[in-house]
């Protein structure tokens, strides 16, 4: 059941509506849909949409992605999973599920209410960014035939380190979500991430900490064994139908020491492991590598963002569908 629309934190030109999940081991649980909705000359139902899926210890204030894409002709929905920002409450452990699949639920919602609002032939694309890339893949290589398109912002594909590290580092992550699933693996978010983003410290960006918190909410080993079960189905192969459109940086800094290098590369992710993991999503794959981009490329400089869009442009409509 979903809540009415109502006025988003990010102001009038937003909506947001409540989705009413499944409790679960903790109690109550809902998800948020996000809609850009500006005013219009005329009333417009557009024939396509965006949803757009956030990634760990993360929630949806990008709102250029969201002018982005209304300025290309589509619906654009973003989808705060439970736990995380809009949709976490009091009692929650923030983050945490112990299988990929339990998003399933406010996926299938989301959807739902996208083609309440656009009707059923409505053509759908999702968007995932880090971790909401790899639940985004999981979903769409489980959902043939749903999507219309699948654009992947440095979706997170692989533990650092490749198959080695996920394999030496699985057992003992297995044996610890078995014992203790919601104990908290030590906190490594250095954070030099946000430094790059925050604009009280150089960056360009303001939002709401209590929902990406520095550092950022700790990860707990039912999760994280969720994670590697996730990276190791990629590794095996998927076989996504729908055109994939992968983008990351073209370089990744991580040190333990602060460099002003940083404010142009991915310091989160190895950008490297997710070039080669992305051509093993599915038959129609492209991967661009976006010049002085950040982690979320989104989030990167004026410059560079503009890069990402062009690319973004040109690759939906290569395929038809802007």
């Amino acid at each position: 059941m979903a809540g009415r629309w109502r006025t988003d934190v990010l102001g009038e030109d937003y909506r947001v509506r409540t989705l009413e999940l499944a409790p679960d081991d903790e109690g109550d649980v809902v998800a948020s849909l996000v809609r850009y909705a500006p005013p219009t000359p005329e009333p417009v139902r557009p024939v396509r949409a965006v949803l757009y899926l956030h990634g760990w210890s993360d929630y949806f204030f990008q709102t250029g992605l969201a002018e982005f894409w209304h300025a290309q002709g589509a619906a654009f929905y973003a989808l705060d999973l439970r736990k995380y920002g809009r949709s976490l409450l009091a009692h929650q452990t923030p983050g945490y599920v112990d299988d990929l699949r339990t998003y399933d639920e406010e996926i299938e919602a989301a959807l739902d209410q996208v083609h309440r609002d656009l009707g059923t032939s409505a053509r759908v694309m999702l968007m995932g960014h880090s971790t909401g890339g790899l639940v985004g893949v999981l979903w769409a290589n489980r959902h043939p035939g749903r999507l219309h398109g699948l654009v992947l912002n440095s979706p997170w594909l692989e533990l650092q380190g490749a198959a080695v590290v996920r394999h030496v580092s699985a057992p003992a992550v297995m044996r610890l979500a078995r014992l203790q699933p919601k104990v908290p693996l030590p906190n490594i978010d250095t954070g030099f991430y946000a430094r790059t983003l925050r604009a009280a410290e150089g960056g360009e960006w303001t939002y709401d900490e209590r929902w990406r918190p520095v550092p950022s909410f700790p990860a707990r080993a039912g999760w994280l064994a969720a994670i590697i079960a996730g990276h190791a189905e990629v590794a095996r192969g998927l076989h996504i139908s729908t055109p994939v459109l992968m983008l990351a940086s073209d370089r990744t800094v991580i040190s333990p020491r602060w460099s002003e290098d940083m404010r142009s590369a991915d310091v989160v992710l190895e950008v490297e492991l997710l070039a080669r993991r992305a051509v093993q999503l599915g038959p129609v794959v492209s991967v661009v590598r976006i010049p002085g981009g950040l982690h979320d490329l989104t989030l990167s400089a004026p410059p560079v963002r503009a890069r990402l869009y062009a690319e973004i442009s040109r690759w939906t409509a290569a395929y038809g569908w802007s």
